[in-house]
C-alpha cells in the first residue's frame, strides 16, 4: 500500500502549491444560507435524483445526493442501540463543520426529544443517509421565502434525518416523524428538500419553516410514480396538492392556510394553489432537472425555456446505478452548455484548433473573470451536477428482494463525484476504516480518507486534457470490479443471513460485508494517493 507522506518544509510547500492551482474553488461559505438564485453560488447546493422500482432495471428504489459545499467529510456508522424507558434524546447543532467525530467545536445543545427503546444503526454523513433497514435518504437545500425562516425552531434538517433513520423502517413512517418533531419542537433551518426512499417507494419532502410567529413548520410530500425518476436541486418543485390522495401527497395542516393567510395565494383566484409559488415563487427548475429530465425522457422534448417542468418523468430507458453514477459526472461537455467549449488554443500536432489543456470545468471565480475579461463571453457559467466544491456523494440503493444487510447500498464518493471512484458501503456494515472519521475541510492530513481523494483530484485539474483520461480510468477499474463482485456479495451474503432469525447468523453477514467495504475503501485510498504522485510527478516542473 503506497501512502503519501510529508516532512514539514514539503508539506508547508505542498500547501501553498495547493492553493495557488486552486484558489476560489474552496472558497465555500460555512454558514448554510437561502439562495435567492442557484445560478448566484455555483459551488453551494445539492443536487438528489430518484428513482422508483419499476423505473430501474433491477427493481431497485433509488435516491442520492451530492453535499456541494463546506460541509464535514467525516463519516462512521452509529451503532444499534438499546434505551432506558423515560430517557431523553439530545438534538445539537453545529456538528456540519467539525473536523472529525469526536471534535467538539461549534457544536450546541438544542433541546431533547423522549427517546424510543430502540434506535437503528446508520451510516453518519453529514446528511445521515442509510440505515440497517434500508430506509435511505437524499438532501437538497431549496431556500424558500425567507419570512418563513425561524431560529427560534429546535430542529436543523440533519438532525430530522438522522431522528428517522434511528426510530423508521419506511419513507412514509419517516415523513409523518418529520412533521410531528417540527410542529412540536419547532424547525430552525431555512428551506429543505429530503428524498426519502425505502424498498417500495421514493418520496420527495419540502419543508419551511412558518415564520417568527410561531415554532412549527410547513411542508409537503408527493411520492414519486414507481416508473418514474424525480429530481431535487436546491429548488421547490412540488406543485399542486391533491391531500385526498394519501397514497401520493402528504402535508402538514396548515399547507394551504398559511399561504391564504399570508396572501401568496388567492383561493378565488382561479389558480390552483401550488406549493412551489406560495413558498418559493421562483422558477421552479434550472439547468440540472432540466438536463436530468432531457437525459433520460428525450421523448418529451423538454425545454429549458418552459415556465415549468413536469415533477417527475417516465424515463424513456429503465436507469441502472451505473446510469446515475455517470449522471452524477456530468459537466455537460459536448453540449452548448459546456462551459470550456470555447476555450481553444492551435494544437500543435494537427495545427487546428483544440480545447486548452489547461481548460477543465471547474474554473475558480477569478479564472472565469479573468478569461471573460481577456474576450468577453469566452465562458459562460453553467451550475454543473459535478463540482471541485462537492464535500461527498451518495447513490443509495434499497433492494426488497435481498436481506436488509446487503439489499441497502450506498455508492459512496469522497469530494469531486466526477474525479473520485465509488465505494460500497453496505447497510449492514458495522464499521469503517479510522481514516474516514477525518474530514479534509480544515487541514491538510495524510490520514485522512477524504484527503486521498481531495489531493489528486485537484492537482489534476493542472492540465485536466492530460489528466482526465487518468483519473476515468481508475474510476472505471473500481467501477468495474464493484459491480463484477456484487452478484457474488449477494449470494454469499444470502447464505449467512439464513432467514435472519439466528444473531450468530446476522452478525457473520455483517462481518463479512464489513471486511469486504473495508478492504475496497483502502485500496480506493491507495490508489488515489499513488495518482496523485503520479500528477505531482508530472506538473513537478512547471504546467
Amino acid at each position: 500500500m503506497t501512502v503519501f507522506s510529508l516532512k514539514s518544509k514539503s508539506r508547508w510547500l505542498f500547501v501553498f502549491f495547493f492553493l495557488a492551482v486552486s484558489v476560489g474553488l474552496l472558497s465555500l461559505s460555512t454558514q448554510r444560507q437561502p439562495q435567492t438564485d442557484p445560478w448566484d453560488e455555483p459551488e453551494l447546493g445539492c443536487t438528489s435524483i430518484m428513482a422508483g422500482r419499476l423505473a430501474t432495471i433491477d427493481g431497485s428504489v433509488m435516491t442520492a445526493h451530492t453535499c456541494d459545499g463546506n460541509y464535514r467529510q467525516w463519516v462512521n456508522i452509529m451503532p444499534h442501540a438499546q434505551h432506558y424507558e423515560g430517557g431523553t434524546a439530545k438534538v445539537f447543532m453545529g456538528r456540519m463543520h467539525t473536523e472529525t467525530s469526536t471534535d467538539p467545536r461549534n457544536i450546541t445543545e438544542k433541546g431533547e426529544v423522549p427517546d424510543v427503546k430502540e434506535t437503528y444503526a446508520f451510516l453518519n454523513t453529514a446528511y445521515p443517509c442509510l440505515n440497517e433497514h434500508q430506509l435511505a435518504i437524499g438532501e437538497t437545500t431549496i431556500g424558500g421565502k425567507k419570512e418563513l425562516y425561524n431560529s427560534s425552531g429546535m430542529f436543523m434538517i440533519e438532525e430530522i434525518e438522522r431522528l428517522m433513520l434511528e426510530r423508521c423502517t419506511t419513507a412514509r413512517e419517516a415523513i409523518k416523524l418529520a412533521g410531528q418533531l417540527a410542529k412540536e419542537h419547532g424547525y430552525g433551518d431555512w428551506g429543505e428538500c429530503i428524498t426519502i426512499a425505502d424498498k417500495k417507494e421514493v418520496w420527495q419532502f419540502e419543508i419551511f419553516g412558518a415564520g417568527l410567529r410561531e415554532k412549527g413548520a410547513i411542508w409537503a410530500a408527493v411520492r414519486i410514480p414507481d416508473d418514474h425518476v424525480g429530481i431535487s436541486a436546491n429548488i421547490p418543485r412540488i406543485g399542486e396538492l391533491d391531500l385526498k390522495n394519501s397514497d401520493r401527497y402528504l402535508a402538514s395542516d396548515n399547507v394551504i392556510s398559511y399561504a391564504v393567510e399570508k396572501g401568496w395565494w388567492d383561493p378565488k383566484s382561479g389558480e390552483p394553489f401550488k406549493f412551489w409559488k406560495a413558498y418559493s415563487g421562483q422558477k421552479p427548475f434550472s439547468i440540472r432537472e432540466y438536463y436530468v429530465f432531457s437525459r433520460l425522457a428525450p421523448s418529451l422534448n423538454l425545454t429549458i425555456e418552459a415556465e415549468e417542468l413536469p415533477f417527475s418523468v417516465k424515463p424513456d430507458n429503465k436507469v441502472s446505478v451505473r446510469d446515475l453514477l455517470k449522471m452524477y459526472r456530468e459537466t455537460y461537455e459536448g453540449t452548448e452548455y459546456d462551459m470550456t467549449k470555447n476555450l481553444l488554443v492551435e494544437d500543435r500536432k494537427s495545427g487546428g484548433m483544440a480545447k486548452s489543456p489547461l481548460a477543465n470545468p471547474w474554473m475558480s471565480r477569478d479564472m472565469f473573470t479573468l478569461l471573460n475579461t481577456l474576450k468577453p463571453g469566452v465562458m459562460e457559467r453553467s451550475r454543473t451536477i459535478a463540482i471541485s466544491g462537492c464535500a461527498y456523494a451518495t447513490v443509495l440503493q434499497c433492494r426488497a428482494w435481498l436481506p436488509d444487510p446487503v439489499g441497502g447500498v450506498c455508492w459512496f464518493a469522497f469530494d469531486n463525484p466526477a474525479q473520485s471512484a465509488r465505494i460500497p458501503i453496505f447497510a449492514g456494515v458495522t464499521e469503517l476504516p479510522p481514516s474516514f472519521e477525518i474530514c479534509a475541510q480544515h487541514r491538510f492530513r495524510t490520514d485522512s480518507a477524504a484527503w486521498a481523494f481531495r489531493r489528486a483530484n485537484r492537482l489534476a485539474t493542472i492540465r485536466w486534457a492530460d489528466a482526465k483520461e487518468m483519473v476515468a480510468a481508475v474510476i472505471k477499474e473500481f467501477e468495474d470490479k464493484a459491480f463484477e463482485d456484487l452478484p457474488y456479495l449477494d449470494k454469499r451474503a444470502i447464505e449467512l443471513y439464513g432467514k435472519g432469525d439466528n444473531p450468530e447468523n446476522i452478525k457473520e453477514t455483517q462481518q463479512f460485508l464489513t471486511k469486504y467495504t473495508n478492504d475496497f475503501a483502502r485500496a480506493a485510498m491507495s490508489k488515489y494517493w499513488e495518482l496523485g504522485d503520479k500528477f505531482w510527478t508530472m506538473f513537478s516542473r512547471g504546467f
